[in-house]
């Protein structure tokens, strides 16, 4: 994605690659959630999915700390001084990848024939919402990604810093002290 006024050239292959495998990773996460929410799922299986998720949601975060990372890369840092971004890109593409998950299926929701009337009205209000929200944020993102190649602000990468996966920090993984037990 070139940007002919800044000079700058983001691999779109790179960049691409990475977003459509953490809006896949958002995606499968979804659907595991939905499996973990199953009135009728055994404990073992609701485990089994919990560790799904927590390896899907780890994978997610990695995905947008690389997202961040390559658009780090692909723009001029001597502008120290611009205005930091509380919120770097990644996270903000990430936020629309969920709202598009939850525009689809919630368009789903608003056309679905078994429905009521009410059901159906309801989550047709919900979608219009959601597509409001889903311009907001995109032009957002729009809007400090130029900032950023004008060099009017800046953002940083955040490391997520996860600690569920991790067996020398999660107690539950390393038998350390203070592991809850049960009751």
């Amino acid at each position: 994605m070139p940007d002919e006024e800044a000079g700058t050239t983001i691999p779109l292959d790179g960049i691409m690659a990475s977003i459509i495998a953490q809006h896949r990773a958002n995606f499968d996460l979804w659907h595991q959630e939905d499996l973990a929410r199953d009135a009728s799922a055994t404990a073992e299986n609701i485990a089994t999915v919990k560790h799904a998720i927590d390896l899907l949601n780890q994978n997610r975060n990695d995905l947008v700390e690389n997202i961040d990372q390559t658009l780090l890369c692909a723009v001029p840092q001597e502008h120290k001084d611009a205005p930091l971004n509380s919120e770097p890109p990644g996270l903000i593409i990430d936020r629309l990848s969920i709202l598009s998950l939850k525009i689809y299926h919630t368009r789903e929701e608003a056309q679905r024939e078994t429905a009521t009337d009410a059901h159906r009205f309801r989550n047709l209000a919900r979608l219009n919402i959601l597509e409001e929200q889903r311009t907001d944020l995109a032009c957002c993102l729009d809007t400090l990604w130029k900032q950023v190649l004008a060099g009017e602000r800046r953002f940083k990468l955040y490391r997520q810093m996860k600690m569920y996966n991790d067996p020398q920090l999660n107690p539950v993984l390393y038998g350390g002290p203070g592991v809850y037990k049960g009751c």
